[in-house]
């Protein structure tokens, strides 16, 4: 059946050998030592050190090559400058895996990164997975391993925890116990030389003890595997992640820790939001998360109601949620007409609902019962401060059996100690999340919804722009390798705008004078009134250095205006280069409302879409919101809606709304350009001038540079879009055409339809059961893929005007990324139509463009049918050791 996961030997050692193994007290080997036996560790354990014939009991060898049985996992704890010969050792010995917990390698200087280049490229040698150097280790507490240096050991539970900071995973472990929370994973990265985060995530993706993961990141080497595994892993469970180094002042002491490089914090937070991942900014934060995602806490939204018997807890807790945008919720009628009747005259009659100091539990049953009944609220905070007529524990227990059938999450603030210890004591037995203040209560709140919202954010897979006009993607590139030919990375204004052009984005045309004479011949050609702006490679900002003029409305103006520009830009930036002038029309929009679209290239993460309030004022403002490519509809009306600038592009001040839908289809096309245009690094257009007519791109200032010919289509993405190119028609002999395209999340209720379609025995042979229906966590699992891990094809053709899928196949690649395992099923009625080999053949070819060296395949071993199917593809079939129903097939892709 499936192979084990190549990191099993780090991760579920058979065997273990500890290299510097000890009895000093307070050493790492001693340490070390100590941990693996006092976790009870089941499988064999070998102590290595020539000084020694002992180590606590265990025998000891002088060499890991002495050692009688081949190595899972090699753990070294001497000191740096030794290592690279130890591991040379370990090669030879035939170790699986090795852990290096030693510090002194890179993050020492130079010295320590010869070392460390000398360590690696023995692993490499010797085909050794490497963990480390200047890491904690690894605990796997349900496999009695612990093989860390540790002082706290981790109970069993569910919890993944992936660390680059080996500190961190000391003070999660050190606060888990007490509060009798489990791991079924502690990794500690140390400095990622070889294993990096987004191998571990895959490893915790199948791994049946983990249900849900934590991670500290500090930088990323691998974006693409990062965000690929990251967007597995949230797809199934939980993923709650803490980001050290958000501002550029942290940057340093990260990148002397790991080597990794830091990128811009707004684009990190943009890609975790992508990945339908919680982010959060401190431990008490990321321990309240866990436990409230342990409980049924499940919120649909955002809009927060706070209840609270005290009027300057509640302004506290209301403060909070406004700050982080949390909106506070809006009582319908019918919510304030219970609340009425339900509290005495003086409520507060708003939200905070302050029902008084002498609350009873009654009067907070009714109050959370109306409350939770509004159509306008998402979730419910309730706060109690102990007063001279409170009841805190008679409180909780109303607040715990309304609870129970609330279809909203219900966040408990009991502030004090003596007196609402009880209260407490029954919130964390009901599994209601619980605090002192009001403050982490409303975050805990913020973090639970933004998990949910980037859970649709993650089921996003933007299909190409295909009802549209297809840009003109062949002279965009002449426009781009025009320039990088005459050794320019800045485009003028005029290649700039030729690009949004290319891909059908309304421009200000413009043209460029080099002489007044030409100015004013331009300008008459163009009709007066026009813009004029200086064109040179070295301004960024035209109007800092007076290079623009606006509403020049007579021909001598035109004449005047040019000396008076270049004679101002020489004297702010004399060095600069002026090619000329630019003209361009003066775009007069009574209503039009200036913003800013942008893309800037991350060193992590790649390209990323900014857009906000555009004009002269864009530096100054932070209304900015970020998004990674590809974008879809969803996902643009998501990024428009979070910054402040949206709430005037309604009807706003005597304005009609503008046009939203070609607002939105410039922010689908920008990031259309930035899919297919990998030379862009950065690009701006300021202003993107919107009213209710349309839209119209009057600056643009777009930067390139060379990309490598090797380069495949989409590696300067951190998310690969949907591969619109692999979509192809195949014609029946009957002459029936049928699409043969990659699947999309829409095809969910198709793939749904197609199941339900196949007789039993078809069911029977592609899922070995003959399920009636496709679940549907296995719908979104079949539908919402990750094309840069996996690939699917649905084979569909138009029967009435409706599009019907008629066979789908799929692969998906192996965490070793060198081979991949593949399905086929083909509907009943186009069976033996050789709809299956086109289908096949177009999904091997896909296969072996990517690199993929092998296709595994799984069949029944009675499954005739199938078994000389895959033969006559190439396949070559063997047993399968541990199952005889079953027969195992491998491909070989690569010559």
């Amino acid at each position: 059946m499936k192979e084990k996961h190549y990191l099993t030997p780090l991760l579920e050692p058979r065997s273990v050998g500890i290299i510097g193994a000890s009895e000093r007290e307070a050493s790492l080997g001693s340490v070390l030592m100590r941990n693996m036996l006092e976790a009870g560790y089941k499988g064999k354990l070998f102590a290595i050190n020539p000084k020694h014939d002992k180590v606590h009991g265990v025998a000891c060898y002088k060499s890991v090559e002495d050692v009688p049985q081949r190595l899972d996992l090699v753990v070294i704890a001497v000191r740096a400058e030794k290592a690279p010969a130890i591991m040379e050792s370990c090669g030879r010995a035939g170790a699986k895996a090795v852990i290096i917990l030693s510090a002194g390698f890179s993050e020492a200087g130079p010295r320590g990164a010869l070392l460390e280049r000398q360590v690696i490229d023995a692993a490499q040698r010797h085909k050794i997975r490497l963990l480390g150097p200047n890491c904690l280790g690894v605990m796997r507490p349900q496999l009695g391993v612990n093989a860390t240096f540790a002082h706290a050991s981790a109970l069993k539970g569910s919890i993944g925890l992936i660390s680059q900071s080996g500190a961190l995973c000391a003070a999660i472990l050190d606060w888990a116990k007490p509060n009798n929370v489990g791991f079924s994973s502690v990794v500690s990265l140390g400095s990622s030389s070889d294993i990096d985060f987004g191998e571990v995530l895959e490893y915790m993706i199948s791994d049946p003890r983990t249900e849900s993961i934590f991670l500290y990141v500090e930088g990323i080497r691998d974006p693409r595997r990062f965000m690929s595994a990251l967007r597995g892993a949230a797809r199934v469970k939980p993923v709650l992640l803490i980001k050290a180094g958000r501002h550029p002042e942290a940057s340093n002491a990260i990148l002397s820790h790991t080597g990794a490089p830091i990128g811009d914090d707004a684009i990190f937070d943009a890609a975790l939001r992508r990945a339908g991942v919680i982010r959060l900014y401190n431990l008490g934060q990321l321990f309240a998360a866990a436990n409230a995602l342990f409980s049924h806490f499940r919120p649909r939204g955002n809009r927060l109601a706070i209840i609270t018997n005290g009027g300057g807890p509640g302004v506290m807790a209301a403060d909070r949620a406004l700050d982080i945008g949390i909106p506070l919720s809006q009582f319908s009628e019918g919510t304030m007409e219970k609340l009425n009747a339900a509290l005495p005259a003086s409520w507060s009659r708003g939200n905070p609902v302050d029902i008084l100091g002498d609350a009873d539990p009654e009067r907070y049953g009714k109050a959370l019962k109306a409350v939770l009944e509004g159509p306008n609220v998402d979730g419910v905070l309730v706060m109690l401060t102990p007063q001279a007529m409170s009841n805190p524990t008679g409180v909780a227990e109303v607040i715990i059996e309304l609870e129970k059938t609330a279809d909203k999450p219900v966040v408990a603030c009991w502030m004090g100690e003596d007196l609402v210890g009880e209260a407490r004591q029954k919130f964390s037995a009901a599994g209601i999340p619980h605090f002192r203040t009001p403050e982490p209560a409303v975050e805990l709140f913020s973090h639970i919804s933004a998990y949910y919202q980037n859970q649709k954010l993650l089921m996003q897979t933007p299909s190409s722009l295909s009802d549209l006009p297809a840009p003109s993607i062949e002279s965009a590139r002449l426009v781009i390798e025009m320039a990088l030919n005459e050794r320019r990375k800045k485009l003028n204004e005029m290649e700039s705008k030729a690009l949004l052009a290319a891909f059908r984005i309304p421009i200000a045309q413009t043209v460029v004078a080099r002489s007044a004479a030409e100015a004013m011949v331009l300008s008459a050609e163009i009709g007066l009134p026009v813009v004029m702006k200086i064109d040179s490679p070295n301004v960024k900002h035209k109007s800092d250095v007076g290079g623009v003029r606006l509403n020049i409305r007579s021909l001598a103006a035109v004449r005047s205006t040019y000396q008076e520009i270049l004679d101002e830009v020489k004297r702010a930036q004399p060095e600069a280069v002026i090619n000329g002038i630019a003209i361009e029309p003066m775009i007069q929009k009574r209503n039009g409302r200036e913003l800013v679209v942008g893309v800037k290239r991350d060193p992590v993460f790649g390209p990323a879409i900014s857009f906000g309030e555009g004009g002269n004022l864009v530096e100054a403002n932070r209304d900015i919101a970020v998004a990674l490519p590809p974008l879809n509809s969803f996902l643009v009306r998501d990024m428009i809606r979070s910054t402040r600038i949206a709430s005037r592009l309604g009807e706003f001040r005597n304005m009609p709304a503008v046009d939203m839908d070609a607002l939105e289809l410039v922010l689908l096309r920008v990031s259309e350009m930035v899919c297919e245009l990998p030379w862009i690094t950065e690009m701006e257009i300021n202003p993107l001038i919107v009213d209710e007519n349309g839209v119209v791109a009057v600056d643009a200032s777009i930067s390139v540079e060379n990309v490598s010919p090797t380069a495949d289509r989409y590696d300067h993405m951190a998310i690969h879009p949907y591969p619109s190119h692999l979509i192809s028609t195949w014609t029946v002999p009957d002459g029936t055409t049928v699409t043969i395209r990659p699947i999309k999340p829409e095809d969910a209720e198709l793939e749904v339809e197609f199941v339900r379609g196949l007789s039993a025995e078809t069911k029977y042979y592609r899922f070995m059961n003959t399920m009636r229906e496709l679940p549907p966590a296995m719908v979104a699992r079949l539908t919402q893929i990750d094309y840069d891990r996996e690939m699917a094809f649905v084979a569909t053709l138009m029967v009435e005007g409706v599009e019907k899928e008629i066979g789908v196949c799929r692969y998906a690649v192996n965490p070793d990324g060198e081979s991949c395992e593949f399905a086929v099923v083909v509907a009943d009625d186009w069976q033996h139509r050789g709809l299956a080999r086109k289908l096949m053949g177009v999904l091997i070819e896909t296969a072996r463009s990517r690199g993929i060296q092998y296709m595994n395949g799984v069949f029944l071993a009675n499954n005739e049918r199938m078994l000389k199917f895959v033969q006559k593809l190439g396949f070559v079939l063997s047993n399968d050791p541990e199952d005889s129903s079953v027969k195992l097939g491998v491909l070989p892709l690569q010559d």
